[in-house]
């Protein structure tokens, strides 16, 4: 039960939660069975948060391990398993597991993968206390920059053969590592910059965080809309009294205190309802940008490698420059930038380098422009039918609709070894399929109703919605089209 913010509060039944509101200050009370599981959980974490840092040494131990471990073990034989061998072990926990579980563990528990037990994140913050400790600067704080981040690293991960080769697994990573504790120990004064602002898979946790079941939200938060500030005890650089997102939250547990009536508490909340109300939440345009760009990016890379047509084109681009003396075209690249494993009988030439490049940027821009297209097109009819705002502020808060589709698009996409695993224990490739097929369709049905929620959030109403709606259904066929190969094969 909600009362407007110039309003009293009325009395609250048992099970309902009441809004006490000022022009400054809304206090939240909350007695459901939710509440009470939620508080249960929070002075859990609360009572035992100094003990994280086992965990993380734990995780920057086993990560290490996966990372370089494979370095020194020789290459699986033909009949080698992730049961018998340490090279595919490692390789199936990073791509079967950890990769696709942990963003599918947004939709239960957000972003607690980076406060809880993320190593590099830690890695970072411990660095941050012993070093220069500078202000961050205003080319990290650029909300472009860790999507920049996310598109160099998912490129070089191609031309690398990072789910392939031990070596290349080692420079993403482990470079990756390696930068995350060089920006904790120069930038930020007891915060995790890194975290905030380069992180890409931190990135890609913090968007679709939004559709998580756990929220942290102030007991007396001010108005205002959500704020950036170095001050205060988030890592973060979160103003937590004015938090109203989700995205930025690492859920470390410091700013909940079960007995101070200032801190922050922990929310249950049905999956996907601060996207169903996206507009009160911080919607934000550079967001929107990156999940378009995201699934365009990862669609790219899976299809490079099971397209005959990318084949035929590599070969056409390839006469073209041998005919016009452009012979370079044909050596080999440096190792750091490119696959060269004579020994594995895979080296990567400038040609498969700007090939691979080139094609997947050509699918991102092609989807982006698809998504776009039709999230504008659903913005413009729902304004003609009394949606409210203007039009690109339709456009940021409708694009939301897609964030289930997007994310099962880079599960199945880029963590298919979470799939082809399921082969050992007896499932044909037409079930596997099915179950690939089966995610994506709940994704698309999820999708579908979060766009409803958000056209009747702006208003719109009568036959305007499912009209508005129509072009968002629109996009996401074009995605499973993308996705066939991977979703049934070619």
């Amino acid at each position: 039960m909600s009362v407007p913010p110039s309003s009293e509060a009325s009395a609250a039944r048992p099970g309902d939660s009441t809004v006490i509101a000022s022009d400054a200050v809304q206090v939240v009370v909350d007695d459901t069975a939710e509440s009470t599981l939620a508080q249960r959980i929070e002075l859990f974490f609360y009572r035992h948060r100094d003990k994280l840092v086992w965990i993380h040494a734990t995780f920057f131990v086993g990560f290490l391990a996966l990372i370089l471990g494979p370095l020194f073990f020789p290459d699986p034989e033909g009949l080698a398993t992730p049961f018998d061998d340490f090279v595919l072990f490692a390789k199936y926990v990073l791509w079967g597991v950890w990769f696709p579980l942990t963003l599918l563990s947004v939709i239960v528990s957000g972003r607690s993968w980076c406060g809880l037990m993320c190593p590099m994140g830690a890695a970072s913050e411990w660095a941050n206390k012993r070093g220069f400790q500078r202000p961050i600067p205003r080319w990290m704080r650029w909300e472009g920059t860790p999507i920049v981040s996310f598109l160099l690293v998912t490129i070089l991960g191609q031309t690398l053969g990072v789910r392939d080769h031990p070596e290349a697994m080692a420079e993403i990573f482990g470079g990756t590592m390696a930068a995350a504790i060089l920006v904790g120990l120069i930038w930020g004064h007891n915060k995790r910059a890194w975290c905030r602002h380069l992180c890409p898979i931190g990135l890609l946790l913090g968007v679709f965080s939004r559709l998580g079941a756990v929220q942290f939200t102030p007991k007396r938060k001010k108005l205002g809309g959500d704020r950036y500030t170095t001050h205060g005890i988030c890592p973060t650089m979160i103003d937590v009294v004015h938090k109203e997102e989700s995205r930025h939250c690492i859920e470390c547990f410091r700013c909940v205190k079960p007995d101070s009536p200032g801190a922050l508490k922990v929310r249950l909340r049905v999956p996907g309802e601060e996207v169903a109300q996206i507009r009160n939440h911080h919607p934000i345009l550079s967001e929107v940008w990156f999940f378009f760009l995201g699934i365009g990016i990862a669609m790219g890379g899976f299809l490079w490698l099971v397209l005959p047509f990318y084949q035929d084109l590599r070969h056409r681009v390839g006469t073209w420059f041998i005919e016009n003396g452009w012979y370079w075209i044909g050596e080999a690249g440096p190792w750091w930038l490119m696959s060269v494993h004579p020994e594995r009988r895979e080296v990567f030439n400038w040609l498969d380098f700007m090939m691979i490049c080139g094609f997947m940027i050509g699918v991102m821009a092609l989807l982006t422009a698809v998504l776009a297209a039709t999230t504008l097109f659903g913005a413009w009819i729902a304004g003609r039918f009394g949606g409210a705002g203007t039009l690109v502020r339709r456009f940021t808060e409708l694009a939301y609709q897609y964030m289930p589709v997007a994310l099962i698009s880079l599960v199945i996409g880029l963590g298919g070894e979470l799939f082809s695993l399921l082969e050992v224990f007896g499932l044909g490739s037409g079930a596997i399929s099915g179950i690939k097929a089966g995610l994506f369709g709940l994704s698309l049905l999820w999708s579908l109703y979060l766009g409803d929620q958000i056209l009747k959030g702006q208003g719109v109403t009568g036959y305007g919605r499912p009209l508005a709606a129509a072009p968002g259904l629109l996009g996401s066929l074009v995605v499973a089209l993308g996705w066939w190969p991977a979703l049934f094969g070619l």
